[in-house]
């Protein structure tokens, strides 16, 4: 089976059509399930995490510009301008991916500034993403959170994001742009993002949903490339070399790695020797050995 992130895995007997099928209707019931607690207003701790969850595509719908920034010891108060069209069904309390980053509107204007929107950045927020060093006047990339009935493009993305990375090149290719980042070296608290990032797989940078092109793990680098409607839609075609961008890594990446080591490991490492014991004995039997 191929996931929709591109990702081959065991189908279990599943036929691959009825596989991706059920991935994504899961997906979409999730979806549909936070939409419902939203309309219906619905109370308590279930609702609570309905609402504080959302799921995006990596398609920007708007380039908004930074107004204003407010910042003290808890954090940052970022206000966002020309966003109109993604304000038109906005209510207090909506996540909005800015830059990649699941923010929650605290306030907003749908005419003033060609429509604003407020947001408050907690320091985690500051600490793993670019947005503490924005200023006034940058551009940044926004998605509304997924609603269940329209079409879904894109990859699933949380905008939740896992690190950022610097552009080390841009190269034009024709009417395209060649782009390629660098990963900061891990570290215990922040292991290596390598692993989750093939060439033709999914990744996010600055909320944009990307396929990669190519992968170098002795340089941690790894390349995009834009075509020209893309660049004119993002911000990303315009940050100069040895600016900063924000990663978030396809997550059926990370819920493949986890479950294949959790079947791997079993109780007590029993699944991994039954495994290996497993191959050696079909090496042998092919050898003739018994």
């Amino acid at each position: 089976m191929t996931t929709p992130s591109g990702i081959g895995v065991p189908t279990l007997g599943i036929r691959e059509a009825d596989a991706c099928f059920a991935f994504e209707f899961a997906m979409r019931v999730a979806v549909k399930s936070i939409d419902v607690a939203r309309h219906l207003k619905i109370k308590g701790p279930f609702a609570q995490d309905l609402h504080h969850s959302a799921m995006f595509t990596g398609l920007i719908e708007q380039l908004g510009t930074v107004s204003s920034i407010t910042r003290d010891e808890g954090g940052c108060e970022i206000v966002i301008a020309k966003s109109a069209p993604i304000l038109e069904d906005c209510h207090i309390g909506d996540s909005i991916a800015v830059n990649g980053a699941c923010l929650t509107v605290t306030e907003f204007d749908k005419i003033k500034e060609g429509g604003w929107f407020k947001v408050w950045l907690a320091n985690e927020t500051l600490e793993r993403t670019d947005l503490g060093e924005r200023k006034v006047g940058d551009e940044l990339n926004l998605e509304r959170a997924m609603a269940a009935h329209v079409r879904f493009g894109g990859h699933f993305v949380q905008a939740h994001v896992d690190t950022t990375a610097t552009i080390v090149a841009s190269i034009p290719d024709g009417n395209s742009l060649r782009l390629t980042f660098q990963l900061p070296e891990p570290t215990s608290s922040r292991p290596s993002l390598l692993p989750y990032l093939i060439p033709k797989g999914y990744v996010t940078i600055d909320g944009a949903s990307l396929t990669i092109t190519a992968v170098d793990d002795s340089q941690r680098t790894f390349g995009v490339m834009l075509i020209q409607h893309t660049q004119e839609k993002i911000s990303l075609s315009r940050k100069p070399i040895g600016s900063k961008v924000n990663i978030e890594v396809d997550m059926v990446g990370k819920y493949v790695e986890k479950s294949v080591l959790a079947a791997l490991e079993g109780g007590e490492g029993h699944g991994l020797r039954a495994l290996v014991e497993k191959v050696v004995m079909d090496v042998l039997a092919k050898k003739g050995i018994q």
